[in-house]
């Protein structure tokens, strides 16, 4: 991971790992050299505001309602109603760190100047993301078209003084905290709420940090799985490069570099290599390099699709510096809802085969591993029910991985006839990394129980330094005990990076 920056200078070319860091104490400064594009804009907008010709989104109504012309005197009031009617959302609310994300996305790309927006706006921005300040905002509400509405509006009403928003954690009203860090309600100008809640910023903020923590949980997942193939005393044969350049694809060629890596120097290998009956292990283990290189590409293929987002003008109409003012369909969020839909289905077959390697420690058919890693089967119950909890997980991100980019629902009387669900995928893709983080968490504790087993003897070098990291943490116990916590403990240390 990058470490992390003390300054953004806007417009910033982010990478998808720097999201995380948007939660953090960071600043973030518009420079003296962003200002002459943002100020050509402008220009631009507020000329055709003083004109008579109709141009949307500056002197028209929205969506549907785009034939309606609006007078002058009114240009103001129609940016703050458009705002206020559109923060319409429901639901849980998104984490600070999600919020202030959306924040400082939105910020950066109006620095880019093809949204007519004014330079006190963007300072305005940044003045509340530096004071640590972080927007009130429900998750649901947005469709992933004509940008994200009703969550960006939310974010836009802190701005104006309206509603309700963090300060360093407490939540208190937008009015109050504007005035706790020096600042008056901004009133928005032609153009301006528009060019707060079009675009694609909520979709990008919340898929994006989801996305940039299943990096970490397939870091894991590969640790856990040469941990598992230990105490399961499985063959790292099916590792070989050999076999791999017969297949090529860069993941499972990267899947397999690791495994071989982690495993190297395993005396618990050498302990079996002869006189083992079997001939093959089972495809949770023998086909690790095919399955997580397959994922790691389908998260490569994500990223990708994200960053490039990150650095677009999704904005609606667009503010050429030409003069030209166009309306187009930048703010759709089909790229983000396939690459999100993408990521959830590659994380929740990570999940299901991770599953099934705890089944296969717990079954009492491995060497010297007994029914459920009980000491005294019978009597004690072992990890049988943390197996049932993962396979709980598992069926649940079948259900979830169901494409949102599959469906559309006309919105706005019919203008809006085709929508991406972008941000429905981007929740659903949170929610299975969350998932898929307890199942790995379970695997590593119930692996690592079975190698108590075998001791005295060590597994690869690489997968004794993640054990040994582990333990640091979480120490052994084969006795019967509540498991939910050491899961819990075991899933943040993921989440974290501890294990990187």
């Amino acid at each position: 991971m990058p470490s992390p920056l003390k300054e953004f200078r806007l417009p910033k070319k982010l990478s998808l790992f720097d999201l995380p860091l948007l939660g953090k104490s960071l600043s973030a400064i518009l420079p003296a050299s962003s200002l002459s594009p943002i100020k050509k804009s402008r220009f631009i907008v507020e000329k055709i505001a003083s004109g008579q010709n109709p141009v949307y989104g500056i002197n028209t109504g929205f969506g549907s309602l785009a034939s309606q012309k609006i007078p002058k005197d009114k240009l103001l009031e129609l940016q703050r109603n458009l705002v206020l009617s559109h923060a319409c959302g429901v639901g849980e609310i998104l984490s600070q760190e999600e919020a202030r994300a959306i924040l400082f996305l939105r910020a950066n790309e109006l620095s880019r100047g093809y949204s007519g927006a004014r330079v006190e706006l963007i300072e305005h921005m940044l003045r509340v993301f530096n004071s640590q300040a972080s927007p009130f905002i429900p998750s649901q509400g947005s469709v992933g078209a004509s940008g994200d509405l009703a969550p960006q509006a939310h974010m836009a009403l802190l701005l104006i003084g309206e509603g309700n928003a963090f300060l360093k954690g407490k939540l208190m009203k937008s009015s109050q905290l504007l005035r706790a860090i020096g600042c008056s309600p901004i009133k928005l100008e032609a153009k301006e709420g528009l060019s707060l809640i079009n675009g694609t910023q909520a979709m990008q903020a919340v898929g994006g940090l989801a996305l940039s923590f299943a990096y970490r949980v397939f870091e894991a997942a590969q640790k856990a799985s040469a941990l598992s193939l230990e105490a399961l005393t499985g063959t790292p044969t099916p590792f070989e490069d050999q076999i791999q350049k017969l297949k090529p694809h860069p993941g499972q060629i990267e899947a397999a570099r690791q495994l071989k890596h982690l495993l190297k120097g395993s005396a618990l290998r050498e302990s079996h290599r002869t006189n083992d009956p079997r001939v093959q292990d089972p495809y949770s283990l023998r086909c690790l390099p095919q399955v997580h290189g397959a994922v790691f590409d389908a998260l490569e293929f994500s990223r990708k699709t994200v960053e490039r987002e990150m650095e677009s003008v999704t904005d609606n109409p667009i503010v050429f510096p030409n003069g030209e003012i166009i309306s187009a369909g930048n703010f759709h969020g089909q790229a983000l809802s396939f690459a999100f839909d993408f990521a959830a289905i590659a994380l929740t077959s990570l999940g299901n085969m991770s599953e099934r390697r705890i089944f296969q420690l717990i079954l009492g058919q491995a060497p010297r591993l007994k029914p459920f890693l009980a000491q005294r089967p019978g009597l004690e119950s072992g990890w049988m029910i943390a197996q049932v909890a993962a396979a709980s997980l598992a069926s649940e991100n079948k259900i979830l991985a169901h494409p949102s980019s599959s469906d559309s629902i006309p919105t706005s009387a019919n203008q809006e006839d085709f929508v991406s669900m972008g941000m429905g995928a981007a929740l659903k893709l949170k929610k299975i990394l969350n998932n898929v983080s307890r199942i790995i968490a379970i695997e590593v504790l119930c692996a690592a129980s079975a190698m108590e087993y075998h001791k005295p003897l060590k597994p690869g070098l690489g997968v004794l330094s993640f054990l040994k990291k582990l333990r640091e943490q979480i120490p052994p116990d084969l006795q019967d005990r509540p498991l939910s916590s050491e899961i819990e403990k075991a899933r943040l240390l993921i989440l974290d990076g501890y294990f990187d």
